[in-house]
């Protein structure tokens, strides 16, 4: 039987982030496998991010053998995102494109 996913605990900060700077956000952790947690939508383009604690050790922030095989194998776009000020540099970037 498969464990509910672990949600990071600054993960409702960061999706409102991004809802802010008005992108459509669907929480993926569900799907487990190494998928990312968020997929956003803005502008006709998708991104994929992978959510962080970034209150907890550097050794606890690193994606787990199975993120990164998946990380490793995509071919698209996905990053990590560990801070507020992460997100926002992320949303204006990608608003920007």
């Amino acid at each position: 039987m498969r464990r509910a996913a672990k949600v990071d605990r600054n993960q409702a900060e960061i999706v409102e982030i991004f809802e802010d700077y008005g992108f459509s956000v669907q929480r993926a952790q569900a799907m487990g496998s190494g998928f990312p947690d968020l997929i956003l939508g803005y502008g006709g383009r998708n991104y994929l991010v992978e959510v962080k604690d970034w209150q907890l050790s550097p050794s606890k922030r690193k994606l787990n053998e199975i993120q990164q095989e998946w990380h490793g194998a995509w071919k698209g776009q996905v990053c990590v995102v560990e801070t507020a000020i992460e997100a926002i540099k992320l949303a204006e970037k990608w608003r920007a494109e």
